[in-house]
């Protein structure tokens, strides 16, 4: 076997790979020697059939195995002796594929991009400041506000007042199709708070404006994916009786508005408010100490980046964003997007962090364990309700999705190495600092 150099300029690299078809045909010798024990063919016992009749019977089938096992075993042999490690699958390509015949010599042409050699970053001499916001009590108030009106509740508008959006209509109603009232479409007391989108469409907003003890006819449509199909597309009028007209009022900030968020007292439900909003921030504000953090990366690295790389990361964020200006277009088949300047300027940044990060967590002998896998795992399968196992055999099966889950897991924790070994200077800031930090980091 001969593997001769034909191109080393910058990060691309080729090669001619030679295999004679005397180790071809020693290879499939091999083969036959090895699987001949267990070989039966009439005629002969059990192991006993001659290798010329083995080779005449399988020879041309394992000739195919033999030539790919061969050439794998060359370019895996180059990789381990060049210290080469390709930036994606090598190009592999049979040289005179069609007018190849058996006794000729295989000749294949290879071809990658390799990875670049990662400089060493002295990362205890990296700066960077942790933005540290506590919980005080206009804060924890403010939750507690905003906690008191998703526990609303509604009392009686004075006698005689119009409900209005957002109000709680109690009613009762009669809806009829053609004439005949339906099943379901009758109820009595049933409480309606004006603008909740419960209703048919066009049925909430033709009640802002009636009173108590009114009698009021809605006429609707019901959409044509409506699901219950004998009603689906039909007009529909509803009588409805007003029996009730209340308005929205906050819950009381008290003990018993504790008990129903699971806390023992208000004492009890500010603490949990406290953690919660300072986990909040906390969590914020990692994700600015690690942009900075990458900033700084990128300011103190440089090093040459496979374009393949760079040309597939600008496309996939010049599609994002174009599916992001366009979010009524479904399907990613669309070969019109072209990445511009910017996009690969982006490409590069992330490129040469990911590949710098990678470098970092490999040294640092980082791993995502099993249980961090299942834990993502099962924070997506949430999302997908009722079918959280067949989600979950999905990703077992999917070497792909496995990796888009682990990759953001293990940068997490290449990120956290590096900020434990940075000089890491703390600074108390006011909720609204940390909120335009975040604002900015959304704006880039």
């Amino acid at each position: 076997m001969q593997v001769t150099e034909t191109l080393n300029e910058g990060l691309k690299r080729g090669y001619n790979i030679t295999v004679t078809a005397d180790e071809l045909d020693a290879k499939v010798n091999e083969k036959l020697v090895e699987a001949q024990p267990e070989i039966e063919m009439k005629g002969f016992r059990k192991g006993k059939v001659p290798m010329a009749l083995l080779k005449k019977q399988f020879g041309q089938r394992l000739l195919g195995e033999a030539m790919q096992e061969t050439i794998d075993g060359a370019m895996n042999k180059h990789f381990e002796d060049s210290g080469d490690r390709p930036a994606l699958q090598p190009k592999v390509e049979m040289v005179d594929g069609e007018d190849w015949k058996e006794g000729d010599d295989v000749k294949v042409e290879m071809s990658y991009e390799a990875l670049p050699e990662i400089p060493e970053v002295d990362l205890k001499a990296i700066s960077l400041e942790k933005m540290v916001v506590k919980a005080d009590d206009a804060a924890v108030e403010e939750a507690l506000n905003n906690l008191a009106e998703t526990a609303q509740d509604f009392k009686a508008r004075r006698k005689g007042s119009k409900a209005k959006d957002g109000d709680q209509v109690v009613m009762d109603f009669v809806g009829k199709v053609d004439g005949e009232a339906f099943e379901g479409g009758s109820a009595e007391d049933y409480p309606l708070v004006l603008g909740s989108n419960s209703f048919i469409p066009g049925f909430e907003e033709q009640l802002v404006g009636v009173k108590v003890e009114e009698e009021k006819e809605v006429n609707v449509t019901f959409p044509e994916e409506y699901q219950a199909e004998h009603l689906a597309g039909k007009e529909a009028v509803f009588t409805c009786t007003i029996k009730e007209v209340k308005e929205p009022v906050a819950a009381e900030i008290n003990d018993e508005l504790a008990t129903k968020f699971g806390a023992e007292d208000l004492d009890a439900l500010k603490g949990q408010i406290s953690e919660r909003l300072e986990a909040e921030y906390a969590g914020a504000a990692r994700a600015v100490m690690k942009r900075g953090l990458l900033d700084a990366l990128d300011d103190v690295v440089s090093f040459d980046l496979p374009p393949s790389l760079v040309e597939a990361e600008a496309g996939q964020i010049a599609h994002q964003l174009w599916h992001e200006e366009n979010p009524e277009v479904e399907g990613h088949d669309h070969p019109e997007i072209e990445p511009n300047d910017e996009h690969t300027k982006l490409a590069e940044r992330r490129v040469r962090l990911g590949l710098l990060l990678a470098e970092l967590g490999q040294k640092a002998e980082v791993e995502v364990t099993d249980a961090e896998m299942t834990q993502a795992i099962m924070n997506q399968a949430r999302q997908y309700p009722g079918q959280e196992r067949q989600f979950f055999e999905f990703i077992q099966q999917n070497a792909q999705m496995q990796q888009q889950l682990r990759a953001p897991i293990f940068e997490d924790k290449v990120v956290d190495y590096v900020f434990e070994l940075a000089q890491v200077a703390e600074k108390e800031v006011s909720k609204d600092d940390l909120q335009k930090a975040v604002e900015a980091l959304e704006d880039e």
